[in-house]
């Protein structure tokens, strides 16, 4: 079946169910963002063993959302992300996408806020809004000012052989600043002891460190935090090795 016809059964399908639809990519760091915000405590080790469930996202945790996702493969057939019916979702051609409430929202940061300002508890953004505003400053610090600059679309521009080095150096350089804040505003987590949004980028990022051979030495706060948070069940399950389309050789 052609990837195109078969993203759209999909679509109808889920449709027909009445959840939310996540699309998402393993790999997307935009999307494992959205993934942790929504994963179910009572449903994870049925989800890890049966693979057959992994497509049915059941969501009772951080957000309580009952969601289905359908994977969009950002490489294969040159980006299934450039099919006609994905553009009509999200003109941009990126993931995440999610279609919740009778609308289709783009751009993980602007989910996350969705979902906190129409399902509150538990919070992601904190209540305090000093405490607020270093979430959103740290999110953002993250989602623009880092994960843009190594994301597939501008590695593919700076040329195979570069491609290492640039990922390296705008990593580095962005983790240099997020050291330093996170030495201020850190407790546990990236802003005291409650997750929140920040902490949704900073796990997802640190992985995208790790894949590219980032030495992560000079960012022992960054460490430690990222660490405290991989404990959390909601981060392992919502993980790129444990997503409906990780490839064989990569899950866990």
């Amino acid at each position: 079946m052609q990837a195109g016809k078969e993203a759209k059964g999909r679509h109808s399908t889920m449709s027909e169910s009445g959840k939310p639809i996540l699309y998402s990519y393993f790999r997307s760091s935009c999307s494992w963002r959205v993934r942790i915000a929504s994963c179910c405590p009572g449903k994870w080790s049925q989800r890890l063993s049966r693979p057959c469930c992994l497509p049915s996202l059941l969501a009772l945790a951080l957000k309580g959302i009952d969601y289905e996702t359908v994977p969009v493969n950002l490489v294969k057939d040159g980006g299934h992300q450039f099919s006609e019916e994905f553009q009509a979702l999200n003109p941009m051609k990126q993931v995440p996408a999610l279609k919740i409430d009778g609308i289709t929202i783009s751009q993980s940061l602007a989910i996350i806020e969705y979902l906190e300002e129409t399902r509150p508890t538990p919070r992601l953004l904190p209540q305090d809004p000093k405490k607020r505003v270093f979430v959103r400053m740290i999110s953002d610090l993250i989602a623009s000012g880092i994960q843009p600059l190594q994301n597939l679309s501008v590695l593919k521009q700076v040329g195979q052989e570069n491609q290492l080095t640039w990922a390296q150096k705008t990593i580095s350089s962005g983790f240099n600043a997020l050291e330093q804040i996170l030495q201020s505003t850190g407790g546990k987590y990236c802003v005291g002891d409650e997750v929140s949004m920040a902490d949704l980028c900073l796990v997802p990022q640190v992985a995208n460190a790790e894949r590219f051979k980032v030495d992560l030495t000079p960012y022992p706060t960054i460490s430690r935090i990222n660490k405290s948070l991989l404990a959390l069940e909601a981060f392992q399950v919502s993980h790129p090795c444990r997503q409906p389309d990780t490839p064989p050789e990569l899950r866990a």
